[in-house]
C-alpha cells in the first residue's frame, strides 16, 4: 500500500467514478469496493468505500452524501507523453464535463484535472527568458493544451 493515497468524496456515485476513470485510463483497475450492508447509513448493497488504481497510483473513494464538493483548489495532472494522449484524454474527460483554460478541466463529477503535454515542462523550464514568455502567451490562450503549438511559439514560428 503507497503511503499518501487521494481520497476522493463523491455524494452516492462513488462507484460510477471507479468505472468511468478505469474505462479512460488504460493502465488501470478496480482494487477493492466495500458495500453497505442492512442497517448501514447508506443504501444496502451500494459502495461505501473503493479503491482503484491509474498509472500504479491508488485513489480512495467514499460515497459520504452532499456535504462536501470538489473545487479546483486540488487537481490531478497529467503528464501526457504524446499530443494524442492529451487529444484522446481531454475528448474523454470534458465529454460530460466543463474545459477550462490552460490544460484545466472539470470532469462530469466536478473533478479538476490538468492534462499537460511533457513539452510544456521542458519549454517552461528553458534558460532563455523570452522564449519562456512566448510559451505562456501561446498557453494562456488555450484551452486544451496543443504541445506542437507550445513548440512553434518557443522556437518563435
Amino acid at each position: 500500500m503507497q503511503k499518501i493515497t487521494p481520497f476522493l468524496w463523491f455524494n452516492d456515485n462513488a462507484e460510477e467514478a471507479m468505472n468511468f476513470y478505469t474505462s479512460v485510463f488504460k493502465d488501470s483497475k478496480i482494487v477493492d469496493v466495500r458495500r453497505w450492508g442492512k442497517g448501514a447509513p447508506g443504501p444496502e448493497g451500494s459502495v461505501m468505500t473503493g479503491t482503484f488504481e491509474i498509472e500504479g497510483q491508488q485513489f480512495y473513494v467514499l460515497n459520504g452524501g452532499p456535504l462536501f464538493k470538489f473545487t479546483e483548489a486540488i487537481s490531478l495532472f497529467v503528464n501526457c507523453s504524446t499530443q494524442e494522449e492529451v487529444d484522446f484524454l481531454w475528448e474523454k474527460l470534458t465529454e460530460k464535463g466543463e474545459p477550462s483554460r490552460c490544460g484545466w478541466l472539470k470532469d462530469q463529477f466536478g473533478l479538476s484535472w490538468q492534462i499537460v503535454p511533457q513539452v510544456l515542462g521542458k519549454l517552461m523550464g528553458d534558460k532563455d527568458p523570452e522564449k519562456v514568455q512566448r510559451v505562456v502567451q501561446a498557453m494562456m490562450k488555450m484551452g486544451k493544451l496543443d504541445g506542437p503549438t507550445l513548440q512553434a511559439a518557443a522556437d518563435n514560428k
